[in-house]
């Protein structure tokens, strides 16, 4: 349900560039997460499964770097993609020790599936701009992301929740 428009001058606090960056993105994250709901994931689980899509066989200690977290932080969402039957542990043959984290037949599924509801949020978000306009806010958004010291593709919830 769409609200009346009020006039707001961007430079207002209310209309202010960093009020609404929080406040698209808090609507965005809700939006998300009732889609990954759908396909009975978090968006936890949706990042963590994006970023083992992205690199095939990282060990857990790979993944937690790459989040920006402590490997003890994350052995939950791990655990509950495994029981989903979305990756599963497999020993590395040079050290025993170390599990590469794989994603099974149901999770390239899953990854299909979820890389769909992101195509999907992202297009209904976008909707008021046109193809140009969406590159042009993603340049000055990731300009923006790289100035503050963000992990590109990262969402800061990972260190923030799990430290």
């Amino acid at each position: 349900m769409r609200r009346k428009k009020q006039e707001t001058k961007l430079g207002d606090s209310e209309g202010g560039g960093a009020f609404l960056l929080s406040q698209l993105g808090a609507h965005s994250a809700r939006l998300f997460a009732e889609r990954v709901s759908c396909l009975g994931l978090t968006p936890g689980h949706a990042g963590t499964f994006r970023i083992l899509s992205a690199t095939p066989g990282m060990t857990q200690k790979e993944l937690a770097d790459a989040l920006g977290t402590l490997p003890n932080r994350i052995v939950g969402l791990v655990d509950e993609l495994e029981a989903k039957g979305l990756i599963k542990r497999e020993a590395q043959a040079q050290d025993r020790r170390r599990h590469a984290l794989v994603i099974t037949e149901a999770g390239r599924a899953m990854g299909e599936a979820l890389r769909n509801a992101a195509r999907d949020h992202q297009a209904t978000l976008l909707a008021a701009l046109d193809e140009h306009e969406r590159l042009q806010l993603a340049t000055l958004l990731q300009r923006i992301a790289d100035e503050q010291g963000l992990i590109r593709g990262v969402h800061p919830g990972y260190a923030r929740r799990w430290k």
